[in-house]
């Protein structure tokens, strides 16, 4: 067979370990599929590559080993990264802050958006901010199994700041003297969760809502959230809570608010 013969002739070679077609060209090139291998001149000649299996196969193991450093210098940088993350992830859970950490006191200040609905059954009626400061105090170690699992904490609020928005400026002043935290046992390094009941009075310069109802009106809530710790005594803490405002019938009518309180707060345990 002549050369002119062989280099217009496709040829497949299927290994032991692996099926890779490979094609011979007219260029004295081959190729696997996406993975360029050295010229076959390199071999000495055409003929040679088709007629030594042996010398065909050591150029074949060169080829994978350049298409393997191929794809290593490809994907360098995320390497790179995997390595890093790798290497500062240990460090990272060296100095994690225990979130289950006995809590003798917790000192917070904290602030609050809710809107709400007061006679129109419209979640975008009323808006109402609160800012407030409390004082808790967890009354039990861990207590309960299981997903149950937790410490109980109470506490009060004093409420320095109350400012409805719409559908009239109406301010106020408020106390929660009943704030019962369930602090849940499920938790990360960093992150834990809660939920908490309150009650208290709120007193407005007005009638809240407006018209013929009462300047004076009980709250209650009912919500959760998380707590992220940045430090060993410190955290910031997001919940959503259900915010009830009625007067309990002290006015004329008694239209409540109702709507939905989302929070933000910083807290201390000294």
């Amino acid at each position: 067979m002549s050369n002119s013969a062989i280099a217009n002739a496709t040829y497949t070679a299927k290994t032991l370990d692996e099926r890779t077609a490979l094609e011979v060209s007219p260029d004295y090139s081959l190729r696997t599929l996406g993975c360029p291998i050295p010229a076959v001149g390199d071999l000495g000649s055409l003929s040679d590559a088709v007629l030594h299996p042996e010398s065909f196969d050591k150029h074949l193991s060169r080829s994978r080993w350049l298409c393997a450093m191929d794809t290593i210098a490809r994907f360098r940088p995320a390497a790179c990264f995997l390595l890093l993350f790798l290497g500062i992830r240990p460090a990272y859970a060296q100095g994690d802050v225990p979130a289950a950490q006995h809590r003798n006191w917790d000192f917070s200040i904290w602030a609050a958006g809710a809107t709400g609905e007061e006679n129109t059954n419209s979640f975008s009626e009323a808006q109402t901010l609160t800012a407030a400061v409390f004082v808790g105090k967890e009354v039990t170690g861990e207590i309960g199994s299981g997903w149950r699992r937790g410490r109980l904490e109470y506490g009060f609020d004093l409420i320095p700041v109350f400012r409805q928005f719409s559908p009239q400026p109406i301010y106020g002043r408020g106390f929660e003297p009943v704030i019962l935290r369930w602090n849940s046992g499920l938790h990360s390094d960093r992150v834990a969760p809660y939920i908490e009941l309150a009650g208290g009075a709120l007193r407005t310069n007005s009638n809240f809502p407006a018209g013929d109802t009462s300047n004076f009106n009980f709250t209650a809530r009912i919500g959760g959230g998380i707590q992220v710790f940045a430090k060993p005594h410190q955290s910031v803490d997001i919940g959503c809570r259900w915010s009830h405002i009625s007067n309990a019938n002290l006015g004329v009518r008694n239209p409540e608010f109702n709507g939905i309180q989302v929070s933000l707060a910083f807290h201390w345990f000294p």
